[in-house]
């Protein structure tokens, strides 16, 4: 096995945590020193995000729009029921992962998806592998998971059991050191129109088996799928514009479901498909040209509903209508006859990258670099930390469980590592482990979730000595507020905060 120093990991944080394992694993039980190893090979491994949510809610839609290739199966079929991870390898291949460790591979399909049939028992499957020669999977694994909420139990079952697959290179860990190295790292959370409240359990739920830590801004961002779909006059002050009441409506999300998420997202994952993986073709582009020149009457009926865009009679044949509505919903091509209205020499290169504009999807990747691919290190840390934590605890080694708290104090008091304090900080509050009166847990939530020193004090853009000023005022007024008025559980998180604005501090004064 290769040591810490030789392995690559996503930053200093991540780097803290592997030499902790590395000087730790002497010192702990064989088994517990295996789970260190997992917690390694993990730390090193492209950050990992699972795309969860309700059935039918579109999550494979979306995994194909941000890895930008129609290969997740989208249609209801046996492979919708298994996990598959989506990960980074030299030569495309898929592979089909037994219940008994065993592999098979599989062929892509003719359209170089998953095949729709893998040819083999599925009651016998654990997940897929899917290997692809991919940019965007370099840093980052994506998950596809069945429904939450199905009412197909082995779809549950196998989505909670890859949760929790850890493997060493000796072999399998038992279920309990399994459980403390398991999980997803982040989560891309799927909704439709409502909230309700089985999405907050679920993504609870879910959440609670990801790397033993709970959901939160850190960690874990929504998105509003099939946002084409909302009647804008149901949504107040959205008049008849659909993205605009999409928008309203996941703010109104947000407001649910958060601290749980650092942002809910309007998308709309059949075009963001269409447009980003291929999906949308110069044939396409000319039946839509097309579709253009009809008269206003024909055009306008067309438009209403789906059915009548495919049966009533008109010049473009109703088979590359129906392909058209199946690639593009309705709402899709609205927008394309709107492109081509406005420039009628548009080419479809250009008529592409308008549908992925109006689809959502470049707002979505800005969030995934910003609250994902930017906190890797910290979000990879925390996830280690709260691993070697479990696997201390589940030894049931007294003397064990105290030389690894002992490690990670001393690592936690560095300077350096005081991020990750923050990180369990917000993580407390934002699951109200520990209640906070509404503005100071909006602190504790500005102050953890960001890198930039104007957005961890709430003054992006200011002066640098306005900004040093105020940090050293808040650093103050925390630690006043830790010794006079706090309760206990709020005093140990203002501790922390006042540190985090007294280093922030030190870094503006002498950066």
């Amino acid at each position: 096995m290769s040591t810490a120093s030789e392995q690559h990991w996503p930053g200093p944080l991540s780097a803290a945590v592997a030499r902790l394992c590395t000087g730790l694993q002497p010192q702990v039980s064989e088994q517990t020193a295996a789970g260190f190893a997992e917690v390694l090979r993990r730390l090193s491994a492209p950050l990992q995000v699972a795309v969860a949510g309700r059935i039918k809610s579109g999550k494979s839609t979306l995994v194909n729009a941000l890895i930008g290739r129609r290969v997740a199966p989208t249609d209801v079929g046996e492979c919708t029921r298994l996990v598959t991870r989506f990960q980074y390898g030299t030569v495309d291949r898929v592979e089909v992962v037994f219940r008994d460790g065993s592999k098979q591979a599989v062929p892509f399909d003719a359209d170089g998806g998953i095949p729709a049939d893998l040819g083999v028992d599925i009651d016998e499957v654990s997940h897929l592998e899917a290997y692809l020669t991919n940019a965007v999977l370099r840093d980052l694994t994506v998950i596809d998971t069945p429904g939450l909420g199905s009412l197909d139990a082995a779809s549950v079952a196998r989505t909670e059991e890859l949760l929790g697959a850890g493997k060493t290179a000796d072999g399998e860990l038992d279920p309990v050191s399994r459980n403390a190295v398991a999980g997803a790292e982040a989560v891309l959370y799927v909704v439709t129109q409502g909230v309700r409240a089985d999405d907050e359990h679920a993504l609870a739920s879910f959440t609670a088996a990801t790397a033993s830590r709970e959901a939160g801004p850190v960690n874990a961002i929504a998105v509003l799928n099939k946002a084409d779909t909302i009647e804008a006059s149901t949504v107040e002050g959205a008049g008849e514009d659909v993205w605009k009441a999409a928008a309203l409506l996941a703010e109104k999300q947000a407001d649910l479901l958060k601290p749980k998420v650092a942002d809910v997202l309007p998308v709309i994952g059949l075009l963001a498909e269409t447009a980003e993986s291929g999906g949308f073709t110069a044939n396409d582009a000319e039946a839509l040209r097309e579709l253009a020149k009809l008269d206003g009457a024909t055009r306008e009926t067309l438009l209403m509903s789906a059915d009548l865009f495919t049966s009533w009679e008109c010049d473009v044949p109703a088979g590359t209508r129906s392909r058209l509505l199946e690639r593009m919903d309705l709402y899709g091509i609205r927008s394309a006859l709107e492109a081509i209205d406005a420039d009628p020499e548009i080419t479809a290169g250009a008529l592409r990258r308008r549908l992925l504009d109006s689809s959502g999807l470049a707002s979505v990747l800005q969030r995934l670099d910003t609250v994902f691919r930017a906190r890797a290190d910290g979000i990879k840390a925390a996830a280690g930390l709260a691993s070697v934590t479990a696997l201390s605890h589940s030894s049931g080694d007294p003397g064990e469980r105290q030389r690894v708290h002992d490690a990670i104090e001393v690592l936690l008091a560095k300077p350096e590592a005081h991020q990750l304090r923050v990180l369990e900080a917000l993580t407390l509050v934002a699951a109200g482990a520990v209640t906070m009166p509404a503005d100071l847990a909006e602190e504790v939530m500005r102050v953890g979730s960001s890198t930039d020193a104007g957005e961890q004090l709430g003054l992006p853009g200011r002066h640098r000595k306005e900004l040093t000023d105020y940090a050293l005022e808040r650093a103050n007024w925390w630690r006043s507020f830790s010794s006079f008025g706090a309760t206990p559980a709020q005093s140990r998180i203002a501790h922390v905060v006042h540190r985090a604005y007294f280093l922030l501090w030190q870094q503006l004064r002498s950066g």
